[in-house]
């Protein structure tokens, strides 16, 4: 049995649907305030911070260059965390993966981190302080990137991919696997970079909620989803 099946009923894939689109959301309102208030670079956008890497040289910005060199690093070194803490196996057959759970709570930590960092710089860091909190923020996105794939071929991060697959079926005629997902997660990204955005320019001290609630949801949804097989194993 996969993760696709046997959790909450006869809607496992749903509720997996659901929990990537929430995250989808913190992943916008992370980006959002990376590239507003850590450098004009991306968390999760790595192909774009790449071009910029690339563009610091010929424009001979060493400040392009750290930032996005930084946002870089800290998204493989999440990346490096979260594989192996998402790819754990399970042993409670058709649950949603414990392994997933466990590096999205790690996340979830990161991101208070971040949080608590933001709040002490006033939504105003500045120099090695905005570096920290990018280098975090970028981790987080890793940590999520991971372990969104251990579910399957699907992104909360970076939506290129999702976009190019519910265009081709529209120009096939086609409905692509996972179309209200993908739907749901390109609309989730600017609801999050929106409020993110708004938040960080104009009541910083309010950027968490946007930041942590929709991960913490996806957490907690994904711990009681546990303990509801736990127990119907448990009754069988």
């Amino acid at each position: 049995m996969t993760a696709d099946e046997g959790e909450n009923g006869g809607r496992p894939a749903a509720a997996r649907d659901y929990r990537v689109v929430l995250l989808t959301i913190t992943s916008g309102a992370v980006n959002a305030v990376s590239f507003l208030a850590l450098g004009k670079v991306f968390s999760s956008v790595i192909t774009g911070n790449l071009v910029l890497l690339g563009v610091s040289a010929t424009t001979h910005s060493p400040v392009e260059a750290i930032h996005a060199g930084v946002a870089l690093a800290g998204y493989v070194a999440g990346v490096l965390i979260g594989a192996p803490l998402a790819g754990r196996r399970s042993h409670q057959a058709g649950a949603w993966p414990a392994g997933v759970t466990a590096t999205l709570a790690a996340e979830l930590v990161v991101l208070a981190g971040f949080s608590v960092g933001w709040e002490l710089s006033d939504g105003r860091p500045h120099r090695g302080a905005q570096l920290v909190l990018l280098i975090v923020a970028a981790a987080a996105m890793g940590m999520q990137s991971a372990a969104v794939r251990r579910l399957g071929q699907m992104s909360s991060t970076f939506l290129t991919s999702t976009l190019v697959g519910v265009l081709a079926g529209l120009a096939t005629r086609t409905r692509p696997d996972g179309l209200g997902r993908s739907l749901g997660a390109l609309v989730a990204i600017v609801v999050g970079a929106l409020a993110g955005g708004i938040l960080a320019r104009s009541a910083y001290a309010w950027l968490p909620v946007a930041v942590l609630l929709p991960l913490g949801v996806v957490v907690a949804g994904s711990m009681a989803g546990s303990r509801r097989i736990k127990r119907a194993s448990d009754r069988s």
